[in-house]
């Protein structure tokens, strides 16, 4: 059983590297266009494959199916909001990103106030990344990987603690080969390649949980039993007891979900590197119409493995690796390993692509050395990655023993979504608010967050208002004195957004009725399972 595990595990990740290779080998991996920006050359299918498969890591895959195993269908949100955010990106702000011609969110804040603010908003993504980010993809990705594979009986290795430290670090220095060497086409096509293996192996674990509820008598039959079972686990609204609560949808979860899809450099890069803004649009919708499957393979599993191991004693974020050893034949778990290695490299390593792209373009080409050739700036993008990888992969275990990693992710997040997206959104929206009020916020919002979330007696706070609506009102507040900022001391003259005419703008006639049709189909699933 273990050989063909592992046989099959090999087969897979191997075919992965081995087309990435081919379709990618001539690549222009020398200039910043073609190793940061892929060229500007991705079109919808990659563009949509990257996101999707950047997204879906082992935080979602293990977290948020660990959050079903506790609190059922309401923690969908973080899902089904996302094809909101995925609208707002396709019609608000691609069109005026691509206009600037921008390769980081940073650089937009240069354009739009000046390079302090620039330099402020590069170092909050950068510690956010190396602190946060990364070292989660790493540890969620080992934790999911040693409940799948049985990496004990694999290697004869008891002590969870050497086993985790290992995973992470082979697994790190994997992800780093990718990124570092390759650059952001290379990371396009091979989360294309895994995006696809994920929602065959997402939608396989499915059927096979359903099929062991039922005893074998088919998914329907184990459907029908789920639901007599667990009519609690399948209610799309939150209680106030929940990681959810269904009020929160409407603030914090809704910010924290449009930060993520249309200012977190992680995500929106391969969008920068879209060949023209119709094909950027598709891309992002697309996105849109397969994030409204991923309750299916991001949240029923966790439902599943509840009624199956409820009383075993399993902690929540075991919850999916264990579900699937147990219930896949033995070469289909190394076919989902080795996807599910694929989802890890893949945010891994378009994490570490992003981060490099932040210090080579905006800190070091920016700031260290202005008059630095692109061979100079690529090279030190590659060492800067690496002293990253290695930060993320020691940080990464230290991080055992969180009790829901995916509500630990959102909350540590929170402390730089919101005043980022604060930030961007006047900046793009108004044409008098000064530099000033930008560093106020991006500076004076993180403090704040992370003082109520950190330090007593300001933790006090949230005894009284839920987390996610706190953030909301930080945003508010955040919002409103850069506003009147505005008023009392505005720029001395008005905001012009110029076209850098890197790309054609003209936009695809079909977004609008798409995301139209994306925003009613969230509601209708909504409606489906409101208890």
């Amino acid at each position: 059983m273990h050989a063909l595990t592992l046989i099959s595990f090999l087969f897979f990740t191997g075919l992965v590297a081995l087309i990435t290779w081919v379709v990618t080998r001539r690549d222009d991996h020398a200039s910043t266009r073609g190793y940061f920006l892929a060229g500007r050359s991705l079109t919808f299918p990659l563009i949509a494959g990257s996101l999707l498969m950047t997204n879906l890591s082992t935080e979602q895959m293990v977290g948020l199916n660990g959050a079903a195993f506790t609190d059922g269908l309401s923690v969908m949100a973080w899902e089904v909001v996302a094809v909101v955010a995925l609208v707002l990106l396709a019609l608000f702000f691609l069109p005026r990103f691509l206009r600037s011609g921008i390769a980081t969110v940073p650089q937009l804040l240069r354009i739009r106030f000046d390079e302090g603010t620039q330099l402020i908003c590069n170092i909050i993504f950068l510690l956010a990344y190396a602190v946060i980010l990364l070292p989660i993809i790493l540890y969620s990705g080992a934790v999911g990987l040693q409940g799948m594979l049985d990496l004990q009986g694999l290697t004869g290795i008891q002590s969870d603690t050497v086993l985790l430290w290992g995973t992470v670090w082979i697994v790190g220095i994997i992800g780093s080969v990718y990124a570092l060497f390759g650059g952001l086409r290379t990371v396009a096509v091979s989360d294309t390649l895994n995006g696809v293996g994920l929602l065959i192996g997402g939608f396989v674990i499915v059927y096979f949980g359903l099929q062991a509820v039922s005893d074998g008598s088919g998914i329907l039959a184990g459907w029908d039993i789920l639901k007599e079972a667990n009519p609690d686990k399948l209610n799309s609204i939150g209680g106030a007891e929940q990681q959810v609560p269904f009020a929160t949808l409407f603030t914090g979860v809704l910010l924290i979900n449009v930060f993520y899809w249309t200012t977190n450099q992680q995500i929106i890069q391969r969008t920068f590197a879209a060949k023209n803004l119709a094909e950027g649009q598709k891309g992002v919708l697309l996105t849109g119409l397969f994030k409204l499957l991923g309750p299916l393979y991001l949240v029923l599993p966790g439902i599943i493995a509840y009624h199956l191991y409820a009383g075993d004693d399993i902690r929540a974020d075991e919850a999916y690796g264990h579900l699937v050893f147990n219930v896949l034949p033995p070469y289909l778990t190394g076919f989902f390993a080795a996807v599910m290695v694929g989802a890890i490299l893949s945010s891994f390593n378009s994490a570490l692509n992003s981060t490099t792209t932040l210090f080579s373009l905006d800190l070091y080409k920016g700031v260290i050395n202005k008059n630095a050739t692109e061979e100079q700036v690529v090279k030190v993008g590659k060492i800067f990655g690496w002293i990253m990888a290695l930060a993320a992969m020691i940080i990464a275990p230290l991080l055992a023993g969180q009790e829901s990693l995916f509500g630990y992710l959102q909350k540590m997040n929170a402390m730089y979504f919101i005043p980022i997206l604060a930030v961007v959104l006047v900046g793009l929206l108004t044409k008098r608010v000064p530099a000033v009020a930008a560093k106020i916020a991006l500076i004076g919002g993180c403090a704040v967050i992370g003082l109520v979330y950190f330090v007593p007696p300001f933790t006090g706070v949230l005894d009284v208002v839920h987390d996610f609506h706190f953030v909301a009102l930080v945003f508010v507040v955040l919002v409103a004195i850069m506003l009147l900022l505005g008023k009392l001391a505005p720029r001395a003259t008005a905001w012009v957004h110029e076209d850098a005419g890197k790309v054609d703008l003209t936009p695809w006639k079909g977004a609008v009725p798409a995301g139209i049709v994306l925003v009613i189909l969230v509601i209708a699933i909504y409606l489906a399972f409101a208890g």
